[in-house]
């Protein structure tokens, strides 16, 4: 079943929407819908993994990078 809804945007967003939709060959219905199932998917309640999630896991297992570490490491470098 679908239902209408009305949004209240900017006209230069959805003039600007209208135009990602059309380049994606989408109907900005389809583009809204698509993000909001993809937005409401990301919250996995039973723990389960997104497929983003799956397929980076373990990319970096063998790197030498120290996550904490590295990561401050960089924090410090780019703001001292």
């Amino acid at each position: 079943m679908h239902t209408k809804l009305t949004l209240r945007l900017d006209d230069r967003l959805i003039a600007q929407a209208k135009d990602y939709a059309r380049d994606a060959g989408k109907s900005l219905s389809q583009i809204v819908a698509e993000y909001f199932s993809a937005m409401t998917s990301r919250r996995q309640p039973d723990g389960t993994e997104t497929p983003t999630v799956a397929r980076l896991r373990g990319v970096l297992k063998d790197s030498g990078l120290d996550g904490v570490r590295d990561y401050h490491a960089h924090l410090e470098e780019k703001h001292l």
